[in-house]
Parts: structure tokens; sequence; C-alpha cells
């Protein structure tokens, strides 16, 4: 299982480079909301990798933050995320508080969250750049998987 998160992250790292390399290719032309949802797919996997390893988060879920400094936070996360995997049993069950309410799960269903609600979210930068006349990326995994 641990072989199958570290690819599903590779895949995720890779998607949201590529991401930055668009938005750094159309400079002036993609908008406020998909910088917005960009930072919000860094912030989120920042706080569930939090979660997971009892760490503090430094953002808010919907904190909006500069195109160079989404890199860096979507390379600190991928680097925390392999840290992780590397000691972490998938099994086990994590408590965490989520809007005021305790819950607990399985550290598996929590990195794969990451994953699914990375992809949903790239799924709308790709049509907010459809909208504004930039050529949405293919992120795929399947594709992905062919690299």
């Amino acid at each position: 299982m641990k072989d199958f998160f570290n690819e599903l992250f590779h895949y995720n790292h890779s998607s949201n480079q590529k991401l930055w390399d668009a938005f750094q290719a159309n400079a002036g032309k993609t908008s406020e909301k998909a910088l917005a949802l960009f930072s919000h797919i860094v912030n989120a996997h920042q706080i569930w990798n939090n979660r997971i390893d009892k760490k503090l988060t430094a953002f808010g879920v919907w904190d909006v933050h500069t195109l160079e400094a989404c890199q860096d936070i979507d390379r600190a996360n991928y680097e925390h995320t392999k840290q992780i995997l590397d000691i972490l049993d998938p099994n086990i069950i994590v408590n965490f508080t989520m809007r005021g309410k305790a819950c607990s799960k399985k550290a598996s269903d929590l990195l794969f969250h990451v994953i699914n609600h990375s992809t949903y979210h790239r799924a709308q930068i790709a049509t907010d750049f459809r909208q504004s006349g930039i050529e949405p990326l293919n992120t795929d995994f399947i594709l992905y998987e062919q690299r």
C-alpha cells in the first residue's frame, strides 16, 4: 500500500508542478479564482499532512498565496508526505477535529482524500483556464502512468 501511495503522491506533485508551469506560461491571463483554488489545494494538503503527523498548521484552508509560494508549499507538502509514508502504518487511526467535530479515520483514508481533493480542484482550475482562453492541462492519472 505504501508503494501505491508513493506513486499517487508523486503523480499529485507532478500534476501540481505542471499546473504551476501553466500559470507561469499564462501570466496575466489566469484568474484570481484559479490562484485561490491552487492555494486551496496546497493548503488542504498541508492541513491533512499535519493532522496525520500531529503538527500545527501554518495556513487556513482558503488562504491565498503567491504563485511562487504555491510551488514551494507543494514541494514541502510532497516531502512531508513522503516522510509520513516512510514511517507511518497506513492503517493507524488518526483522531482530529474538523469543523469543531471530533473525527477518527484511517491514515490511508486521509491520504486518499488529499489525492481526491486535489484532483477535484485541479478540474475546477481546468474549467477556469478554458473560460480564460487557456488550454487546460490533462492531469489524468492514467496519462501520468504513461510517462
